[in-house]
């Protein structure tokens, strides 16, 4: 099968997902829900591709399948309970436990059997499997972004089908001989340079698209378990089996070292938005996959709540403009937990800091101004695409409503390579601008921290423009 995307040499798995999701936008080939941006994408087509799950030899082989919960795959599912095999879902972004058993009404007619492959009937008509059962699982059925056909893989981006296998692989459930599936639209077939896979990425054995089944005879090996040193404390926290399942492998003497951890991966700092731009946000992501993922906002609120942060101001500007030299204007002052402003304070990105300094940043940093962030996009997926860059600050201030975000790190060498990294950089069709910070370039010594020292008792000047002041983030006191 012939590319219809192509792929440019040097692109990271964000750019490829990217070009997937603004082609099947821009061709109209999704159907509900729409943009298609963040998810696996509902094609058309898709009952079609899922129906060829039934013709494969290892289907009519097993009695328990495993199909992820995400839209596109609800007639793969149908497709199971029609069959009378036992039905394995994932818990939507693994909350509750690893995966639920479907149980349908007995005697269950075609109507029933469709309502219990929903999201609404995986909720509705499942039972929980715990990591002790004894499950044995020779079908896996999982959504892509996009695919190669050497059975290389890219989801969305967060991880899940991918720490999924590996942890069925550590309970038993599945081996070598288990046979992965995906099923994609034919545009999602793309040329995945194998440089991009990690040890941690799921491959896959066959594609079903609308138009053909392509077997892929891939010969990378697929995860034999967690690899723990690709997970961090937050990982953990958010995900309550993965600390169990980390509890049993620790009691059998496996290396359970977490990786290095981030302060916090989601906004810590909640300022005061205008009342109706609060009211209006969630609607960003009101319309998400049926699997029921959570809100950005849900989560945020989480964080706030158990980890107030308490920001120090260090001075005044305009607050309006979005350039650089309005950043400190824009900067929040937070008294007793109530604060002002539209600034979020970021932790370090995940790889960005080690796990023993955490919580604290270096006597000097030096800034990186990133502007052109578009409307919609989530503070989470510009980490995503830092990340893969290999451009991860040690702290990030992110500035959404005003389409930018300052990158601290611990050095200008640091910050030149974290420049060089994101050149190019294109998010949701937008281009976004990456140089040094205003306050690095005006005649600081290099390496320079942008922090002013608290005055102790003359008042600050409050005539001064926006544009002559220092446009560092501002410092969290930890």
């Amino acid at each position: 099968m012939e590319p219809v995307i192509k792929i440019n040499p040097g692109a990271s798995k964000w750019d490829i997902r990217q070009k997937v999701w603004d082609y099947i936008e821009d061709k109209n080939l999704a159907n509900f829900p729409r943009p298609v941006h963040n998810r696996i994408p509902n094609f058309k087509g898709a009952f079609g591709a899922c129906a060829k799950v039934s013709d494969l030899p290892a289907f009519t082989q097993t009695a328990e399948v495993k199909v992820d919960p995400d839209k596109p795959l609800e007639s793969a599912r149908l497709a199971v309970l029609q069959a009378r095999k036992t039905l394995l879902v994932p818990t939507p972004r693994l909350r509750t436990g690893l995966f639920n058993k479907i149980t349908p009404p007995q005697g269950a007619s075609k109507e029933q059997l469709r309502i219990c492959s929903s999201s609404q009937g995986v909720k509705d008509f499942s039972e929980p499997v715990d990591l002790d059962a004894k499950v044995k699982v020779d079908l896996v059925v999982v959504g892509s972004v996009a695919v190669s056909e050497k059975g290389f893989r890219i989801g969305k981006g967060e991880g899940y089908a991918d720490m999924e296998y590996g942890m069925m692989a550590s309970m038993g459930a599945v081996n070598e001989s288990t046979v992965v599936v995906t099923v994609v639209h034919d545009c999602q077939v793309v040329d995945i340079p194998e440089e991009l896979m990690g040890s941690h990425d799921l491959t896959v054995d066959y594609i079903l698209t609308p138009t053909a089944v392509i077997k892929t005879d891939c010969q990378l090996p697929k995860p034999q378990g967690i690899i723990w040193t690709k997970l961090d404390t937050e990982k953990l926290e958010k995900i309550p089996i993965l600390r169990k399942l980390r509890a049993l492998e620790e009691q059998a003497g496996k290396d359970v070292t977490l990786g290095a951890a981030p302060v916090a991966a989601e906004p810590v700092l909640q300022t005061g938005q205008p009342k109706r731009q609060s009211r209006r946000r969630p609607r960003q992501s009101a319309e998400q996959d049926a699997e029921g993922e959570s809100r950005q906002e849900k989560r945020v609120e989480a964080e706030q709540r158990a980890r107030p942060a308490r920001v120090r101001k260090e001075s005044r500007g305009d607050g309006r403009g979005g350039g650089r030299g309005a950043h400190e204007g824009e900067i929040a002052k937070t008294v007793k937990g109530k604060s002002r402003g539209n600034g979020k304070e970021q932790g370090p990105v995940e790889g960005g800091s080690e796990a023993g300094s955490q919580r604290k940043l270096p006597v000097s940093v030096t800034t990186v101004y990133l502007g052109g962030i578009p409307a919609g996009l989530r503070v989470s997926e510009l980490k995503i695409a830092l990340r893969e860059r290999e451009a991860a600050p040690l702290r990030l201030t992110w500035q959404g409503a005003q389409h930018r975000a300052f990158l601290d790190y611990c050095d200008p060498q640091a910050a030149d390579q974290a420049l060089e990294a994101l050149q190019g950089l294109c998010l949701n069709g937008h281009s976004l601008q990456a140089e040094m910070a205003k306050s690095q370039r005006g005649g600081r010594r290099s390496g320079e921290s942008g922090r002013r020292p608290r005055p102790s008792a003359a008042p600050k000047s409050k005539t001064a423009p926006a544009d002559t002041k220092s446009d560092a983030p501002e410092e969290t006191e930890q």
